[in-house]
């Protein structure tokens, strides 16, 4: 999570140099606007010349906090089934991310369904097939390769009348460039909304944090498409990469909600901007 130690690497014991630092900060993937900021800040400063890395530091501190929510809003019971669409590309730990949000859910006494609305790969069914069996959940499942939006149709169904107050659907990894995939998750959106104009409430964007500043350019066209709600960043502990949920909140107003923070199924935090902030050199 330590995204901008390689900055105090860089900069430590030396002046600095305009340049080399707006490089820096955006290699650090904290996206063009909040990168302009930071420099402004600090050129407006007297003697700036004789800044060095503690001042940027404090600076960059300030900046992306207010650019970013406190903390990653809870998913809360709202009186009824609640659905939730886990989009996202090829890769990123969706299947994974999905199994993980359950377990939150009933580590909070929520009642979950899964449904396995990847029907692209026999092996994403069965993958969560059996983190359904060891949370003890219920899991709808369909034929390999059969319509997702009908299956998490069907999902909803029985979701609303069992009382459930999460439906998790775990959908089919795409790439964002592809209109006709992306198409189809519209497709699944609109058919949960034919039983409650209202769903899906939440549609998250899972995004590896290693992969940069191609996570901002995946959260641009799943958000066209779909409306997101936020994000779930895997990957997030082991990454120098975290500038980008700065980059993403700040162009495109999307809050991380959830991070990964290891490779168990409780290793699933609520995202908190301060201790992000603080672990951030």
């Amino acid at each position: 999570m330590k995204f901008l130690e390689a900055l105090t690497q860089q900069f430590a014991g030396k002046p600095i140099d305009w340049d080399e630092l707006e490089h820096a900060l955006i290699r650090a993937d904290l996206g063009v606007p909040i990168t302009t900021r930071i420099l402004k800040r600090l050129q407006e400063r007297e003697a700036w010349s004789l800044l060095g890395i503690k001042n940027v530091l404090s600076v960059a501190r300030e900046e992306i906090s207010r650019a970013l929510p406190d903390s990653g809003a809870p998913l809360k019971s709202i009186g009824r089934t609640s659905v939730v669409l886990v989009v996202g590309v090829n890769g990123v730990g969706k299947t994974t991310s999905t199994a993980k949000l359950a377990r939150y859910l009933i580590r909070n006494k929520n009642s979950v369904l899964l449904a396995a609305a990847d029907t692209f790969r026999a092996a994403a069914i069965e993958q969560l097939d059996i983190w359904a069996n060891r949370l003890g959940v219920e899991m709808i499942r369909g034929q390999y390769s059969a319509d997702p939006a009908a299956l998490c149709y069907d999902a909803f169904q029985s979701a609303i009348k069992n009382n459930t107050d999460f439906l998790l659907c775990d959908t089919a990894g795409r790439l964002h460039t592809k209109a006709n995939l992306m198409a189809e998750l519209q497709k699944v959106k609109r058919s949960v909304a034919k039983l409650d104009p209202a769903t899906p409430h939440e549609i998250l964007l899972v995004v590896d944090a290693t992969t940069g500043s191609n996570a901002l350019a995946q959260a641009r066209e799943f958000h066209q498409a779909l409306g997101l709600t936020g994000l779930i960043v895997t990957k997030l502990d082991g990454s120098g990469k975290g500038g980008i949920i700065v980059a993403i909140q700040e162009d495109l107003g999307i809050p991380t909600r959830f991070i990964g923070t290891g490779e168990k199924i409780d290793d699933l935090a609520l995202f908190d901007a301060k201790d992000f902030v603080a672990k951030m050199v």
